[in-house]
C-alpha cells in the first residue's frame, strides 16, 4: 500500500523566542515491510544549523537550532512509503508454542549470558514503571503454560474492550497506572499499559510511533489535517535453540496484532522504550513565555492529496500525541 503522511507541528508564541534547539523524530522508518520513498522536513523559519543523526534505537532524528528571533515555527514532514501486509502471529513456527513463562525464564539473568539486545526492553523507562499492580491485572491473560503470542493477545483484547478511549481524560505526561485505574485514555496510554504489563511480567516489550490510515465517511472528502498520530506496542519473543527472535506488534486501541506491523494501513515512524524516546518534536527555547500549539496530520493514498490545499490543513482532533517544546 502506498501511502502520504503529512505532519505539520505549529508553534505560535506570545513574545518572541530568542534562540531555540529541537529534535525531530519525524522520519519513517525502512524495514521489511515498509520502503521509504521519498521524505523531506520543511521549517519556517530556516533554521541556522540542522543535521541528521540516527539514535540508540535505528531511528532517524534530526537536530534543528534557531538563531534569531521568531514569533512562529512551523515544521512539516512530507512522507511517502510503500507498505506490505504483515504476516499473521506464527501457527506453526518456533515462537507459537513458546510459553510465556520461558521466555521470562529466558531473559533471567545468569552470569556470563551472551548479550541480547532486546533485554534492554525489559526495564522500567521514564515513563512506564514495573508495578505489581500491572501484574495482577494482566494476570488472566497469561494462564500457566499459555503460549506468549496467544497471552500477548488476550492482553491486547482485554485493553481494547475494557478501557474506554477518551481524548480528553490524560496528558501526554500521565502515568500508565493512572489511566489503568480510571480506565481511559488514548492510544499512547494504552501502549503504556500493555507495555508496563509485559515489562512487569518479566517479558521484552517497546514502544512504537506512528500513523494508522484512516477512512473518512461515505461520500464526504478526506479532511486535511484531520488524522493523528498513533501508538502501539510489541513484544520480543526468542527463537528456541539460539539465533535471533522476532517482534511481534500489537494494537491495542484498534483490536489489531501482526508479525512486524499490526495492517499494512499503518507506517511506522520510530521505537523505544515509551513515548518520552520518540517524541515527534521537542526542544529548549529562550523567551516565548506562553504559546499555542496545532498539530496537523494526515495519512492517505498520493492520489487522493493531488490538487488538494495542503498549506490550510483542518486542526487535528483532540489526542494528538505531541508535547510543547
Amino acid at each position: 500500500m502506498k501511502l502520504r503522511v503529512l505532519h505539520r507541528t505549529t508553534y505560535r508564541y506570545q513574545s518572541a523566542v530568542d534562540m531555540a534547539q529541537h529534535m525531530l523524530h519525524l522520519s519513517p522508518r525502512a524495514s521489511a515491510l515498509q520502503r521509504v520513498l521519498s521524505h523531506r522536513i520543511a521549517i519556517e523559519p530556516e533554521p541556522a544549523t540542522m543535521h541528521q543523526s540516527t539514535d540508540a534505537f535505528g531511528n532517524q532524528r534530526r537536530f534543528f537550532a534557531q538563531q534569531a528571533p521568531h514569533d512562529t515555527l512551523s515544521v512539516l514532514a512530507d512522507s511517502t512509503v510503500m507498505t506490505a501486509a504483515p504476516r499473521p502471529l506464527p501457527e506453526d513456527a518456533p515462537w507459537h508454542g513458546m510459553t510465556w513463562e520461558r521466555v521470562r525464564e529466558h531473559f533471567r539473568y545468569r552470569v556470563n549470558a551472551p548479550y541480547e539486545a532486546a533485554a534492554e526492553f525489559l526495564f522500567a523507562s521514564p515513563l512506564v514503571e514495573r508495578d505489581e499492580a500491572f501484574v495482577q491485572w494482566a494476570r488472566p491473560a497469561f494462564a500457566a503454560g499459555a503460549p506468549v503470542l496467544q497471552a500477548a493477545r488476550a492482553l491486547m483484547e482485554r485493553i481494547h474492550s475494557e478501557l474506554r478511549y477518551d481524548s480528553a481524560s490524560t496528558e501526554v505526561s500521565t502515568p500508565p497506572l493512572q489511566a489503568l485505574a480510571q480506565g481511559r485514555g488514548v492510544c499512547q496510554d494504552f501502549a503504556h499499559i500493555m507495555i508496563g504489563c509485559l515489562r512487569s511480567l518479566g517479558l521484552p516489550a517497546r514502544y512504537v510511533s506512528g500513523y494508522l490510515l484512516t477512512q473518512p465517511p461515505p461520500g464526504q472528502p478526506r479532511l486535511i489535517g484531520a488524522d493523528a498520530s498513533h501508538a502501539w506496542a510489541a513484544v520480543y519473543v526468542p527463537r528456541e535453540g539460539g539465533g535471533d527472535g522476532e517482534w511481534f506488534d500489537f494494537d491495542p486501541t484498534n483490536n489489531r496484532c501482526g508479525w512486524g506491523s499490526p495492517g499494512e494501513d499503518y507506517v511506522t515512524l520510530a521505537i523505544g522504550r515509551d513515548f518520552s524516546d520518540v517524541s515527534p518534536m521537542r526542544g529548549v527555547i529562550q523567551g516565548g513565555a506562553q504559546h499555542t500549539l496545532d498539530v496537523a496530520v494526515t495519512v492517505a493514498p498520493p492520489d487522493e492529496l493531488e490538487g488538494r490545499d495542503l498549506d490550510t490543513p483542518t486542526p487535528a482532533r483532540p489526542g494528538a500525541t505531541e508535547p510543547p517544546p
